[in-house]
């Protein structure tokens, strides 16, 4: 995966990508909560983490291009919002199970902490030693 790929890879993942009407779009990690269709789908989890790794070494710098921390930022906060507060689309309506919760918490926790360890310069090894160990 090159780094371009990697960006457009979180811009689907968090609904940011201006191409719509793609099914990487619809059904990427944002996109699978908003219609929430009942379920979550692993690989947008695993699709955003090889993002991350493959762009490590970008998030290290001093200036980090805008789309990475914005796409990072929309996965993290709006998922959060969606799925796991309680006034949150997904909780208030009673369309999300308490596993699924468990699921999608667990996955942003990992999400975020990668993302915190590479801006905070604590490196790839534990940005994803979580993500590598489970």
């Amino acid at each position: 995966m090159t780094k371009e790929e990697a960006v457009e890879e979180l811009m689907y993942q968090s609904g940011a990508h201006e191409n719509v009407q793609s099914k990487r779009w619809e059904n990427g990690f944002l996109g699978q909560l908003r219609p929430f269709r009942g379920e979550l789908r692993e690989e947008n989890y695993h699709l955003v983490m090889q993002a991350l790794k493959r762009l490590a070494p970008e998030m290290e710098k001093d200036f980090v291009d805008k789309r990475i921390i914005s796409s990072i930022m929309a996965i993290t906060h709006l998922g959060r919002m969606w799925a796991i507060h309680p006034e949150g689309m997904l909780q208030s309506n009673k369309l999300i199970t308490k596993e699924q919760t468990e699921q999608i918490d667990d996955w942003l926790t990992d999400i975020s902490y990668a993302a915190f360890c590479l801006l905070d310069g604590a490196g790839a090894e534990e940005a994803f030693w979580n993500y590598d160990n489970k």
